[in-house]
């Protein structure tokens, strides 16, 4: 067992699923932030346990061809982004990496090489941001939670968004600050604001805000309108209603202030409707190459019927109408599966439908209905697929399921599953929709054989 305070010397190995370094030490794991593999350094153990240990490096002996300096000034402390100390080609490979090794490890594949979807850029490509808002000696101030914590790391400007997005968040605690609106303290649960959501319409250029409250008024809203005015796009003013003691950013009461109380983006040719509440990805054009390459995976013919589970607002099943005879989504949020219904109503879709429901439950009750699903589309939250609905989709046996995951390992683990149940891996590749930060996205194609 490694000691803790000891200094060792290491060589970086591999990488975590957060991104972190790993070095092995006298045959412990090590973990070790901003670490880049082929690395050699002197690491201070911080955290020892008998099969694992957590460590700092001291001083790099060796530094990668990767290592660059950090653009952003607060990237060691923020929990945002993880990737500022390595080139963005470096970052690539460990993303394609990680959902190859998940398949092979977890899903039973014999992968030797897996594309990625590589970003053109990272800079200014989030379309959505969700500020924590925190106050000290009387100021109001907001940036991003510290990794593992919701102590907030106040941040001016932020690389990954757009400018105006950090303007808005300006105009909003010059607000604050001004009329010492009270800011809401985790640990009392009192006080009013506790995060400025601000959203962008990449094409439209129509932003939205949303301020999440610890109650259902503000102080001298008229003031706050004519700020944002100031703002190109602005487009609407709401508050979240939450006064629970969550973590949950946004709670499920919306008053509208100013504004329609949504706004309007245009994605794969296609126009949605997005309220706050909607899911709607944050990286526009990597969502674009993303929902083509699911497209092209699902082989559609104008003779299929298409179902799309976890469909959201519709911007996968809807993209796939031209394709196809018919498509069917199906998603558990009621508020998005009215704006699915009202985005193919003005997109001139007509042979769309949207159910509301449970994943599993909803393809069961197609199938009772004598409804032949040719192809699925699934995109699931980070947990992945739950039991019932693998099993309804072994039941109603399409020719095809493609696949979108968020999470490499439940989508490894849900391919096994599917294999035990007649399926084969056809392709996979892998898409990033986060540059600098760990996240990654996968599509994976899977035949009934």
């Amino acid at each position: 067992m490694l000691i803790k305070n000891q200094i060792y010397e290491a060589t970086i190995v591999d990488y975590t699923a957060e991104g972190q370094g790993v070095a092995k030490i006298e045959g412990c794991a090590v973990f070790i932030p901003n670490a880049i593999v082929g690395e050699k350094c002197t690491v201070r153990i911080e955290k020892a346990q008998k099969t694992w240990a957590a460590g700092k490096i001291v001083e790099l002996l060796e530094k990668s061809p990767h290592r660059v300096n950090r653009e952003c000034p607060v990237a060691k402390l923020c929990g945002g982004c993880d990737f500022w100390h390595m080139d963005y080609e470096e970052e690539s490979r460990l993303k394609a990496d990680r959902v190859k090794a998940a398949l092979n490890r977890i899903g039973g594949e014999n992968l030797t090489e897996l594309p990625i979807l590589s970003a053109p850029t990272c800079y200014g490509y989030r379309n959505k941001a969700q500020y924590p808002v925190a106050a000290k000696k009387g100021r109001a101030y907001t940036g991003f939670y510290r990794a593992g914590t919701h102590s907030v790391v106040e941040s001016g400007r932020c690389l990954i968004l757009p400018e105006i997005t950090d303007k808005v968040k300006d105009a909003v605690l010059d607000y604050v600050n001004q009329y010492r609106v009270t800011v809401y303290d985790e640990a009392t649960q009192k006080g009013l604001l506790r995060h400025i959501f601000v959203r962008k319409g990449e094409v439209s250029g129509q932003i939205l805000v949303c301020l999440a409250v610890n109650g259902r008024k503000l102080p001298h809203v008229p003031d706050l309108i004519d700020r944002l005015k100031q703002i190109p796009g602005f487009t609407t003013l709401v508050i979240s209603v939450n006064t629970k003691d969550t973590n949950l950013i946004l709670g499920d009461e919306f008053i509208t202030l100013y504004g329609p109380g949504y706004i309007e983006d245009t994605l794969c040719g296609l126009k949605f409707r997005l309220s706050p509440r909607s899911f709607y990805q944050v990286n526009h054009h990597q969502a674009q190459r993303l929902y083509q390459a699911a497209i092209e995976l699902a082989g559609i013919t104008k003779d299929d019927t298409v179902l799309d589970l976890y469909c959201g607002v519709g911007t996968i099943t809807l993209s796939m109408a031209a394709a196809a005879g018919k498509v069917i989504g199906v998603e558990v949020i009621p508020q998005a599966v009215a704006d699915a219904k009202d985005n193919a109503r003005r997109n001139g879709i007509e042979n769309a439908e949207f159910f509301c429901g449970d994943a599993g439950e909803a393809a069961l009750a197609l199938a009772k209905e004598g409804i032949h699903i040719d192809v699925a589309i699934v995109d699931p939250p980070r947990k992945g697929l739950n039991a019932d609905a693998i099993e309804a989709l072994a039941q109603i046996a399409p020719r095809r399921i493609v696949y979108v995951s968020c999470d490499p390992a439940t989508l490894a683990r849900d391919v096994a599953l599917f294999k035990a149940r007649g399926y084969a891996l056809q392709k996979a590749m892998a898409a990033d929709l986060f540059p600098r930060c760990a996240h990654v996205e996968s599509i994976v194609a899977m035949i009934k054989e």
